[in-house]
């Protein structure tokens, strides 16, 4: 075994109980890291490999980041799904004996952060956890920073857990160690049930816990087990479980939430362009965060909506009203981190300030909320506490412009603590002596320019030039430094007052920081007011800013149907109108029922507006649902229990599956687990195979919709051919997107009309994607070819291949295309084709054209 030096001996007693994290082991001004973490943390960070002698035959890895520094480095790490353990020197270098003792005092983890510069203002900052326990499965998920706990339970597990879990975006997944759950890709910890139980034991929820199942227990048991051994500190803030049950929200799987980009775009993940940056005119940042969850999580209680919609409603209509609520909550700050910063013991005075000013405005908004007509916002207004007490002590303890640091002195209002007010007064008489002594002396000596000064190091000086020093009286000067061009004294009473002066300031500082750990301490005694307040802030905020956005772009309120009926009047895309003026955006109708009109066939070439109108839709959908308005003249809704879209080609590699195996999986999904009442968005199914393939997939989707399932469902098709359906199938009916055909040239109108499509117009758009004018000239040569010779499928994909054998190619320039020989037809295919041109499509039926091209392909094997 290598012999290493006692400290490295240390470094790694510590490191072995944190096997998957970064150690910053302290010495002196740095924060070092050795062996395979300098390793790893020098190229992750691009800091500087170095080594050091540890005692082995080998230097050491080695690398280091300034302890004041130290926080930037930790958020670069904790940004790339690391973990972090702080060890710190706990004991006086000086006094140490030996190798000075140290301990990790904290492990910060992506989902443990509780500074605000590593968090994102309206986003939270989940964990979660899953446990399984006899066929059920508990999802725990919390954000420590403002002390927010969920729980619920699922039948079974499999996807549908890791899809609830995943729908807090947690930053961690904390498991039980149970085999059947399937991991993720997010830095996740496995624990086992022993240590589960044992960390039951000391959590702060038993009475809650007693309304939870097992399998919930275990799960938050999980949670804050896993918090409590990383943070090792007071977890008093997060004291409230809310317990909720999935199927009282709309469910959407992460295919959905992606192609509607309800809170990121697709393309780079960014909160601009989605339907949160659309409806975020929130004034504080726990309103932001609410916002985010009411839109990840739309309702199905029809009574909570339409009293949501009531308080949308009446904002809406008072614009000096809503301008004054407004006004009131621009000067609330974030009350839920305030409240877990405090509780957490690293609150400082500007924190409390914030505090303070936050709970000033509230008197003001609760007799603004009164004067609604909405029980919701009165009913926000009188459950609000206006934290009187906590504001009357805050005002007498703390000064209005406190420094940020605890330690500098500075913080606490003078008559709150009296004998601070004597070290003040000793201190500041203390300098008003100085200030006399500095003139006495000038007088007694006659030196003018004479000063008393003070530095940290030598203390309090009087300070005499050098063409002075003849006039320094004897005896009573001691020298005490020489520059220069001046040398400094001291006398003996300065030397007495100065230790008065120093002495004050030095207890003024410690007591200061005694009297403000109080002060937090008796705040941290009120954070479930404190937490109760900040939610229903965060609920007034939400709902004005949904009536704010409904005003400025003219939306409606939504009419709630239990009759499955879905009536949109002159709908319009709410991003897509935000991004053009308002004015260009052409707007459509929709009509769905749940008998007569329950699949709605969208033909129509690329680009015409099927996939908008089908988002469009949705998302106007997902608008009532958490009780905003809606972009339309009028909505008459019936509330979905599910959306699933598959919307888009993508891919996944990474998981082995090309496109048309992600379609088929996201169809999959939908049609396992859609009922009655869902929207269900399919767009091009079946296009990633062969014609017919995918022609028969697709009408077998929209059987089984129909015959199986009985879902309000946009399905957007090329298949021509299914459009046959609606004469054939009740529920199915013919909408196209409209274009016209002008000079040549392809107009979109972006009009979704009744009836089918004449055509695709995919030549058109291949022009419009400036592609090779022999391409296009050649495909508008086969297109005719086949559009005079079949309107049935199966001749039609016959006469393109014989076509492909006699049809010449367009001219072009002898430049760009070499000259071709003829190919020759053999005597089987000139038979074939003479065959083909007697034949009578109109009197061919689809099972005649089947027989011909069989009979065709065994005559072309035998010749």
């Amino acid at each position: 075994m290598t012999a290493y030096t006692p400290m490295i001996q240390q470094y790694l007693a510590i490191k072995k109980d944190y096997p998957d994290t970064f150690l910053f082991f302290r010495l002196g001004d740095f924060y070092e890291l050795f062996f395979d973490d300098a390793v790893l943390a020098s190229r992750e960070l691009e800091i500087t490999l170095t080594g050091r002698e540890g005692g082995g035959t080998e230097r050491i890895p080695m690398c280091g980041v300034p302890h004041h520094a130290a926080d930037t480095y930790i958020a670069e790490l904790l940004k790339k799904g690391y973990k972090i353990a702080v060890c710190e020197q706990v004991e006086d270098p000086k006094e140490a004996k030996g190798v000075v003792r140290r301990e990790v005092t904290r492990v910060v983890t992506p989902g443990t952060m509780m500074e605000g510069k590593w968090l994102t203002d309206k986003e939270n900052n989940y964990m979660a956890a899953v446990a399984e326990l006899d066929g059920r499965t508990g999802i725990a998920a919390c954000d420590m920073s403002t002390g927010e706990m969920y729980v619920t339970s699922l039948v079974g597990h499999g996807e549908s857990v890791i899809d609830e879990a995943l729908q807090y975006r947690p930053k961690e997944l904390v498991f039980c160690g149970l085999a059947t759950i399937p991991k993720t890709a997010l830095p996740h910890t496995v624990l086992d049930r022993n240590e589960i139980d044992a960390f039951a034991v000391d959590v702060q929820y038993q009475e809650q816990a007693k309304e939870l199942d097992a399998v919930m227990r275990t799960a938050v048991n999980a949670l804050l087990g896993y918090i409590g051994t990383t943070q090792k500190r007071s977890l008093a803030h997060m004291r409230l479980i809310k317990r909720y049950d999935a199927r009282q929200y709309l469910q959407m799987d992460g295919f959905s939430r992606r192609n509607l980009e309800l809170t990121e775009t697709i393309r780079d993940k960014s909160k601009k362009g989605s339907l949160l940056w659309l409806l975020d005119r929130t004034e504080t940042a726990m309103g932001g965060r609410l916002l985010r969850r009411w839109i990840e999580r739309p309702l199905l209680r029809a009574n909570e909506l339409q009293a949501r919609l009531d308080a949308v409603e009446a904002l809406k209509g008072d614009l000096l009203l809503r301008s004054d609520v407004r006004s009131c909550l621009d000067r609330v700050y974030d009350l839920e981190r305030l409240a877990g910063r405090i509780s957490y013991g690293n609150a400082n005075a500007r924190d409390l300030i914030q505090l303070r000013y936050s709970l000033e405005a509230v008197p003001e908004l609760k007799l603004l909320l009164k004067e609604t007509k909405s029980p919701v916002l009165a009913d926000l207004a009188a459950g609000m506490d206006n934290c009187a007490d906590i504001v009357q002590f805050l005002q007498s303890a703390l000064v209005d412009d406190p420094p940020i640091s605890v330690r500098e002195g500075g913080m606490i209002r003078t008559g709150y603590d009296e004998y601070l007010d004597k070290l003040h007064s000793a201190s500041r008489d203390g300098k008003t002596w100085i200030a006399q002594l500095e003139q006495g002396e000038r007088e007694a000596t006659g030196i003018r320019s004479l000063k008393v000064g003070f530095n940290k190091v030598f203390g309090y000086y009087i300070e005499v030039s050098k063409s002075n020093i003849a006039n320094v009286p004897a005896g009573r000067y001691e020298r005490k430094q020489t520059l220069a061009n001046a040398e400094r004294y001291i006398t003996p009473e300065l030397k007495e007052r100065e230790a008065l002066i120093l002495e004050a300031e030095e207890k003024m500082i410690e007591l200061e920081y005694q009297l403000f750990s109080a002060v937090r301490s008796e705040v941290a005694q009120h954070i479930p007011r404190l937490q109760g307040l900040a939610e229903r802030i965060a609920s007034v905020d939400v709902l004005q800013s949904f009536a704010t956005v409904s005003d400025e772009r003219g939306y409606v309120r939504p009419e709630l149907t239990e009759t499955g009926e879905y009536v949109i009047t002159e709908g319009r895309h709410p991003v897509v109108e935000a991004v053009l003026e308002r004015e260009k955006y052409v707007a459509n109708d929709a009509r769905m029922d749940q008998q007569q009109r329950q699949v709605l066939l969208i033909t129509g070439p690329n680009m015409a507006g099927k996939s908008t109108y089908m988002r469009q839709i949705a998302l106007i959908t997902v608008m009532a649902q958490v009780g905003c308005f809606v972009p339309a003249k009028s909505a008459k809704l019936a509330l979905v229990d599910q959306i699933f879209t598959r919307i888009g080609a993508a891919d996944d590699l990474a998981g082995g599956h090309s496109t048309f195996m992600v379609e088929m999986l996201e169809t999959k999904h939908a049609l396992q687990k859609a009922t009655s009442q869902s929207l269900i968005l399919l767009d091009e199914i079946g296009r990633g195979t062969s014609t017919y393939d995918g022609m028969a997939l697709a009408q077998a989707v929209i059987e089984y919709i129909c015959q199986k399932i009985g879902a309000k469902t946009l399905f957007s098709t090329h298949y021509h051919e299914l459009t046959s359906l609606e004469e054939t199938m009740s529920g199915v009916v013919n909408v196209h997107a409209r274009c016209e055909e002008r000079d040549g040239k392809l107009l979109f109108l972006h009009k979704i009309e009744e009836g089918r499509a004449d055509k695709s117009y995919g030549i058109h758009v291949a022009e419009l994607a400036e592609m090779p004018v022999w391409v296009i000239e050649r495909a508008r040569s086969i297109l005719t070819g086949l559009e005079a010779g079949s309107t049935s499928a199966a001749a039609a994909d016959m006469q393109m291949s014989l076509d492909m054998l006699w049809t010449a190619p367009a001219p072009v320039p002898a430049a760009v295309v070499k000259e071709e020989p003829t190919p020759l037809l053999t005597a089987e295919e000139e038979a074939i084709l003479a065959d083909l041109r007697e034949l009578d499509l109109n009197q061919t039926t689809p099972m005649d054209a089947m027989l011909k091209l069989f009979a065709w392909k065994q005559q072309l094997k035998k010749g």
